[in-house]
């Protein structure tokens, strides 16, 4: 049996790992609900009380406290937009002006369905904005655009990561095991699994 060594890096499937999201509330009760919806999905879950701290967790503000989660991704951010102090829609103005978070989705919830409101956070960034109570519908709905964005930028990584490779190699050896003939034109061109 003829084999083909492609020369790319391994890749890893972001459905092996599990995604952690920052849910933010002010509400207890909310906190509770939001948070069991989302470890039902198979979601990593942080929950914290208010926009400040969320500052913290994320490393946004200066705090000791914010170092013990240097080593945790934060995948995507769900957070209320009415809350004391630092509303939901300023969270997502920090988390968007900031250079290295602004690319993670911010979601915002409210029990309002209010279009000005609405159309002020989606134009801010917001990746989504979901009504109160939020359903497991629309938990897993996020789930699968954060898989396919992430799949999407590690496909990228990747095109780019080989498209340096042949850049350096010579064409004959970028893309084959020179061991292996390349297929006559007569025989049907074997097909490669999809990465």
């Amino acid at each position: 049996m003829e084999t083909i060594n492609l020369c790319c890096d391994h890749i890893t499937s972001p459905i092996s790992k599990e995604l952690h999201v920052l849910a933010v509330d002010d509400s207890n009760i909310d906190r509770k609900v939001i948070e069991r919806l989302l470890k039902v999905s198979s979601f990593k879950v942080t929950v914290v009380d208010s926009g400040s701290r969320a500052l913290q967790y994320l490393g946004l503000e200066e705090d000791n406290n914010s170092s013990q989660f240097d080593d945790l991704k934060v995948n995507l951010i769900m957070t209320d937009y009415s809350m004391p102090g630092m509303t939901g829609f300023e969270l997502l103005k920090k988390i968007k002006n900031s250079s290295t978070l602004k690319e993670i989705p911010v979601v915002i919830m409210s029990s309002e369905n209010i279009l000005t409101r609405i159309d002020s956070c989606l134009e801010e960034g917001a990746e989504d904005y979901l009504l109160k109570p939020v359903k497991l519908s629309d938990v897993r709905r996020l789930k699968d655009s954060i898989l396919k964005s992430e799949g999407a930028e590690i496909r990228r990584i990747q095109s780019h990561k080989r498209k340096r490779n042949n850049d350096r190699l010579p064409s004959s050896v970028a893309c084959h095991d020179l061991s292996v003939p390349p297929p006559s034109p007569q025989q049907p061109t074997p097909k490669l699994a999809r990465l």
